[in-house]
């Protein structure tokens, strides 16, 4: 039976609009970004394509929503676990915490990180416009959250670099559990990271 011949579940039109979002996230996980398709979109939501054009202008008007989702997702997702003030209380173990809830993050939602911090061949310049934007929102909240330094009379010479440091260290680590997590699990991850942290002066609690 083709997908046009199937009667379309019922809902209301921000429901629909996520389920055709989902369906376009759930071929570009499987198949990139160029086996997107308002033709494929429609047939792996069981709809008719003028139902995927009734929300979406054009191809490029999806592609622009489902980046925009996702990148708004995962930005929310990680200034959620982003500490914000290491100046009060254990800065290494708020760090700690920070990275604990970035992973625990990528491994909820493992397709969101990778487009983010993996994106694949065919991905749109908006994908990394929005990637960029949403990196210059969280370095900034690192950026403060790390000025106080590590411990008493630690302020940090430059906030920035500190904060562009502990982010590139972060993200590679959650790489890491998204592309080989047998092998590099959060427990391996954040026994090294409290260690690397200890080096500065102190053990975490």
């Amino acid at each position: 039976m083709s997908p046009q011949a199937v009667k379309p579940v019922r809902m209301s039109a921000a429901e629909r609009r996520e389920q055709l979002l989902d369906a376009t996230k759930a071929i570009v996980s499987r198949d990139g970004f160029h086996g997107v398709s308002i033709e494929a979109v429609a047939r792996e939501a069981g709809v008719s394509r003028p139902i995927v054009y009734g929300h979406f202008r054009d191809l490029s008007g999806l592609l622009e929503a489902l980046v925009e989702r996702e990148g708004a997702r995962a930005l929310g997702q990680l200034a959620a676990v982003l500490p914000t003030d290491l100046g009060a209380g254990d800065a290494r173990e708020s760090l700690l915490a920070g990275l604990r809830g970035y992973l625990a993050a990528a491994q909820a939602d493992p397709v969101t990180w990778r487009l983010v911090l993996m994106p694949p061949e065919g991905a749109p310049d908006v994908l990394r416009e929005r990637i960029e934007r949403g990196r210059a929102a969280v370095l900034a909240q690192l950026a403060e959250a790390v000025r106080p330094g590590f411990g008493p009379g630690g302020v940090s010479p430059d906030p920035e670099l500190t904060a562009r440091m502990l982010s590139a260290f972060a993200d590679e680590a959650v790489r890491l559990v998204l592309t080989d997590p047998e092998r590099y699990t959060p427990e391996r991850i954040l026994a090294h990271s409290s260690w690397s942290l200890s080096q500065l002066g102190g053990r975490p609690s």
